[in-house]
């Protein structure tokens, strides 16, 4: 961090961003330059991939990056998760301390806020995410349920993440080489397949969620006929995901199979996308309150230090009058002479510098001293 000249800071890498939050007054080129000398990149080539925001700007930015409201994807929440393991490798660090902190936990109360108040996250944006979504709607026992996947690109890996991350029970995964299989969802598949093997095991399957790159289909009537009879009629779910398509359109004439395709889960996206803008337009609002917020707040933090000290100086008057008093009292005088006299020292020496001030600020015909003296004290134009 020092060769960054910041005095705290986290770094957030992601597939599609690298952000670097600091505080610290240091410019842009020497944050380039450090970065390029630390990743080995060429310095040109970073300047034409760089923004950089300061003050409220940057506060806003990382709102906006906390809240998926700057995602490729309006709304994910996985980018969160991601900024407060940055912001805890920070902490780990030492790197991230208070000022910084202050920040990243306001901002964190912003996107709660934003998570609780609007319905950025609510509504399914892919199709992956909305095939899951309909089969748990379908089955209310969802968790007991047994799901085989075929086909092992990044769709059926976004798909089997999210079978994880409903409960889903026991995922079965099928492709044509078991290899590529294992290197895309082996962390969420119970069990991987060969294609071949799909009708042997589809019996078992309550979903099942296709999505291959073959030009023909891959599931036809007749296997999905022999599934049901071995499932003695229990009821299945086929979500077709690929284009063109891996289920033959006939098996949507068996009684008991539920059969939908891209298209019809498109239609559920593109509503998912127009109410996560709408409810962009909702969060904004709160992001614009949040900021004016933290800008009053940093205001008055910014009054501390002299609080602080004008505290400290009238103290040292008080406790050195206090004790010319006490003085007094030991020599006999009369103590409602001394109180008087305490009385009229403290406002003597409370009131010299400032009416001294005032005086000149007249003289020089600094009006808005005066004006800022009364509303500071409470004194009517009079």
């Amino acid at each position: 961090m020092r060769e960054t000249g910041l005095e705290e800071a986290a770094l957030l890498s992601t597939c599609n961003r690298t952000e670097l939050y600091g505080i610290g007054d240091v410019s842009d080129y020497d944050l380039l330059l450090w970065l390029a000398r630390n990743r080995n990149l060429h310095f040109d080539n970073l300047r034409d991939a760089f923004y950089c925001y300061r003050n409220m700007e940057a506060l806003k930015h990382l709102i906006l990056v906390s809240s998926g409201l700057d995602s490729m994807v309006l709304g994910e929440p996985q980018i969160f998760g991601q900024i407060k393991s940055a912001y805890s490798v920070g902490r780990e660090a030492g790197t991230v301390s208070s000022r910084l902190n202050q920040a990243f936990q306001y901002v964190f109360s912003t996107v709660k806020r934003i998570r609780t108040e609007t319905a950025i996250g609510q509504s399914p944006v892919s199709v992956a995410y909305t095939s899951v979504r309909l089969a748990r709607q379908i089955f209310t026992d969802f968790e007991s349920k047994t799901t085989l996947l075929i086909g092992a690109g990044e769709t059926i890996e976004l798909v089997a993440k999210h079978l994880r991350d409903q409960g889903m029970g026991e995922v079965i995964v099928a492709n044509r080489t078991l290899s590529r299989a294992r290197d895309a969802v082996q962390n969420f598949a119970s069990k991987i397949i060969l294609l071949s093997d799909v009708p042997e095991y589809l019996y078992k399957a309550d979903i099942l969620i296709s999505s291959t790159a073959s030009q023909l289909p891959i599931l036809g009537k007749g296997v999905v006929e022999d599934a049901i009879k071995k499932r003695r009629k229990k009821p299945m779910l086929l979500i077709d995901l690929a284009v063109p398509r891996d289920i033959e359109s006939q098996v949507d004439e068996i009684p008991d199979v539920y059969l939908y395709n891209v298209d019809d889960l498109t239609n559920v996206v593109q509503d998912g996308l127009a109410s996560r803008r709408s409810a962009a337009d909702a969060a904004d609002v709160i992001i614009q309150q949040e900021i004016k917020n933290w800008a009053r707040h940093q205001r008055a933090l910014n009054a501390v230090d002299t609080i602080r000290a004008f505290r400290k100086s009238i103290e040292i008057i008080r406790d050195a009058e206090v004790e010319k008093a006490l003085m007094s009292l030991r020599r006999g005088q009369h103590s409602e002479d001394v109180i008087h006299k305490l009385a009229r020292n403290l406002t003597n020496k409370l009131m010299h510098k400032p009416t001294t001030r005032l005086k000149l600020a007249s003289e020089e015909g600094r009006e808005d001293t005066i004006h800022v003296t009364k509303d500071l004290f409470g004194l009517t134009a009079e």
